[in-house]
């Protein structure tokens, strides 16, 4: 299976993601009564996942370096400012909190099963090929950042 490293963008992996918990909502019955607070709620986190998104690929042009997730080998800096002080993947967190505004909006308990399927995912797929090249690339500094900033939270 290590074909699948840094082969699918993640936004699209969210996507699917996202259409499987589509999916999956109708198999259970919603968690409230009172419509409404669904909404609001996944409203919330919906700017949020977007806000750490955009924090995380900012920090990304400041520092001048490469966005692209399938080219982590192409990396110039390491960067751990910012956002990157408190997760060393702001962007993978934000399309999470973005599956779990989905779920919230789905009011279905079945769809968070989406939101543990793109976390797995990416942890195998995505982030782990991503920490060998930045290993690779930067060696002691990465493995002090490695040391002092959690993977997702």
């Amino acid at each position: 299976m290590n074909w699948l490293e840094h082969r699918v963008p993640p936004p699209l992996v969210a996507t699917f993601f996202g259409g499987l918990m589509w999916l999956l909502a109708p198999l259970a019955p919603g968690l409230v009564a009172t419509a409404g607070w669904h909404v609001w709620g996944s409203v919330a986190v919906l700017l949020l996942g977007v806000a750490v998104c955009l924090a995380g690929v900012l920090s990304f042009r400041l520092a001048r370096t490469t966005v692209n997730p399938l080219r982590p080998e192409t990396a110039t800096a390491l960067v751990d400012s910012g956002i990157y002080r408190h997760t060393r993947n702001p962007m993978y967190l934000g399309f999470a909190m973005i599956l779990v505004a989905w779920a919230l909006y789905l009011d279905s308990p079945f769809t968070l099963l989406g939101v543990v399927g793109f976390v797995l995912y990416m942890n195998r797929f995505q982030i782990i090929p991503e920490e060998r090249a930045l290993q690779a690339l930067f060696g002691e500094q990465f493995s002090s950042y490695r040391a002092r900033v959690r993977r997702w939270l």
